[in-house]
């Protein structure tokens, strides 16, 4: 499987504006199997209130934003994750779906909320879940998740392969971390974050793509980029550290759970 990542900036509050940035990067990135997009892909970020999200949020279900990409999906024929503002009746949910031609198969809704986000969106109220993709198995997380090592262990507990995680990183040291989830748990993870400013945030890009040995094999810059890597999904289901170590196996269970 060979996956992109689009670090990019949406831009805020204005949908088609940013379907038509999107175009020209889909084209570019049109060989991947799956491409992944930032956190809130379709609306940004930075929203003064609930009452200004919920403006310019959409359903799953009737969403300009999800019938573009998946006209893109079957355009170019991959999947791809990406942010979501997810509107159901008058609550707001900071969510990840997984769409592909047919439309979404799949949706996550950040368990962590960040900051501000508190006062805009409900705690995600969905469990960790696993999709298969032509033999993957992917989980997906967001952004401020990445601070809570019980969510990465349950998904790779749970078999995934891959982790897909889009972002919209402001804290600089984010990203460090990433290889050591990737190697502790030997799974691949995609970590899509976005550039650029919106008020007085500043976004720190440097999106990346980890192995399960915890090596960087792409890393971005802080402008726009486009990330490509080839995942080998057998590589992730060896859970093997040294002949006599699989790191799960291993797991003190009567001590800790």
């Amino acid at each position: 499987m060979k996956i992109a990542l689009i670090q990019f900036a949406p831009v805020f509050g204005d949908v088609k504006s940013t379907i038509e940035s999107l175009k020209e990067l889909f084209y570019k990135a049109r060989e991947a199997d799956l491409v992944v997009l930032p956190e809130l892909a379709n609306t940004g970020y930075n929203f003064e209130s609930k009452e200004q999200a919920l403006a310019v949020s959409e359903t799953v279900k009737e969403s300009i934003f999800i019938d573009f990409i998946t006209e893109s999906c079957l355009q170019y024929n991959f999947t791809l994750a990406t942010g979501f503002s997810e509107k159901e009746g008058d609550k707001l949910y900071n969510s990840a779906i997984l769409v592909n031609k047919t439309g979404v198969i799949g949706t996550y809704r950040k368990l962590h909320l960040f900051m501000n986000e508190k006062n805009i969106f409900e705690k995600g109220n969905l469990a960790l879940s696993v999709f298969m993709l032509d033999g993957v198995k992917i989980g997906l997380l967001v952004c401020f998740d990445w601070m809570f090592p019980e969510v990465w262990r349950k998904l790779a507990l749970q078999g995934v392969d891959l982790i897909l995680h889009p972002s919209n990183l402001v804290l600089p040291y984010a990203q460090s971390v990433i290889p050591s989830y990737a190697l502790v748990n030997r799974i691949y993870i995609a970590t899509a974050n976005r550039f650029g400013t919106e008020k007085e945030l500043s976004f720190t890009g440097q999106s990346v793509i980890v192995n399960p040995k915890g090596e960087v094999l792409a890393k971005a810059g802080r402008l726009e980029e486009i990330l490509f890597a080839d995942i080998d999904p057998e590589l992730s289901r060896n859970k093997m550290i040294t002949p006599m170590n699989d790191i799960f196996k291993d797991r003190r269970t009567d001590i800790y759970e």
